[in-house]
């Protein structure tokens, strides 16, 4: 258990120290024509282009044009660079000592997520974008350095020239961002990310990213059915089910009967708890009444974790049903009569019981 809460610690730092947004609708948005949405799932040729500019003018990006390059192939795209070639999209990727503002909307989509384009940012950055038939998609990440003033870093590190130590940091950043995983949602080809998800030597960060967007694409009604079954396989996995239980909580149906024998079966209490937190998800966004028995009959089980009730009783809260009534006062009652009422999980579980006995007190009047 320590060594399964300690991944779940690092991917979480890792998410937030890179920038890699996590929960986000990536595939199939609405800015897609309908002859443009027929062009995604064919992607295999991958024009890639590459542009490095400094405060003296542009620089050689060959080196940032390798990396993006290698890093496509991880997902077995076919990568080309000359233009004659043919190619199904133009990838392009964008580095600059200081960034030019090229971003969409200030809120919204893409402008909430923590890889969007800052307009507060001026320091080096590399911009992402694609162009599919033609036409520039509405698509746009970024990654930055972790200065904005290249010439006092340069300095710090005794670098230099800072415009090509700016560059040098954000070919970096191209190695550590995993925007092959995201590129690869975002043209909704969900086979190619389980086909990643399942080989030997995907490192285990790239696994929960990968489970993720797939979960998003759940929620979006474009995974697959060869790739949902990929997703339900990462059940089996202990480092990976928690993440997996979440991801299938997004709105499909096809997860309730996985995540109830998951959260009636499992010795493992946090994967009870996501597999509950799973099942509020679904019965919120579907109204799905097959959730609730299972729910109620965990919430009158003896010697629950706490942390597990509670998830049930938020999930109760998300689909309101008076067979619950009962079980969550008579829940009341029992916290009641307990002394210890300074207890952290204690006090977690009597605010999820307060809000959803609200919910279903609001909903039999």
């Amino acid at each position: 258990m320590a060594g399964f809460v300690r991944h779940i610690f690092l991917f979480l730092a890792f998410v937030i120290s890179s920038g890699v947004a996590v929960g986000t609708s990536w595939a199939y948005r609405d800015y897609f024509t309908p002859e443009q949405r027929e062009l995604l799932p064919k992607i295999q040729k991958v024009l890639v282009e590459a542009i490095a500019l400094t405060d003296k003018g542009a620089v050689e990006a060959n080196p940032l044009l390798e990396v993006a390059s290698r890093r496509l192939k991880e997902m077995d795209y076919t990568v080309v660079t000359d233009p004659s070639q043919p190619h199904d999209v133009v990838f392009r990727v964008k580095c600059e000592e200081h960034k030019v503002w090229e971003g969409t909307a200030t809120h919204g989509g893409d402008a909430d997520l923590a890889d969007a384009p800052s307009r507060l940012w001026k320091g080096p950055a590399c911009q992402f974008n694609y162009f599919l038939g033609g036409t520039k998609i509405k698509w746009q990440k970024e990654v930055r350095t972790d200065f904005q003033d290249s010439a006092q870093a340069a300095q710090a590190a005794k670098a230099g020239e800072p415009g090509a130590y700016a560059i040098l940091k954000l070919r970096e950043r191209l190695e550590e961002y995993d925007f092959p995983v995201i590129i690869t949602a975002e043209w909704g080809q969900a086979d190619r990310l389980a086909k990643v998800l399942e080989a030997g030597n995907t490192n285990h960060f790239r696994k929960m990213r990968i489970i993720s967007v797939m979960g998003e694409m759940v929620n979006d009604s474009t995974l697959p059915p060869q790739a949902l079954t990929t997703l339900k396989n990462a059940l089996k996995d202990k480092d990976l089910a928690k993440q997996a239980a979440v991801a299938l909580g997004n709105p499909s149906k096809d997860s309730i009967p996985l995540l109830i024998d998951m959260l009636k079966t499992s010795k493992d209490h946090e994967l009870q708890a996501a597999a509950a937190k799973g099942l509020g998800q679904i019965g919120g966004l579907h109204g799905d009444a097959r959730i609730v028995s299972p729910l109620i009959e965990v919430l009158q089980a003896p010697n629950i974790d706490y942390a597990v009730l509670t998830e049930v009783v938020w999930a109760l809260g998300k689909l309101p049903d008076k067979r619950s009534a009962e079980p969550l006062y008579a829940l009341d009652r029992k916290l009641r009569q307990n002394r210890d009422r300074d207890d952290p999980k204690l006090k977690k579980l009597q605010e999820a019981l307060f809000w959803t006995i609200k919910q279903v007190d609001d909903f039999m009047l």
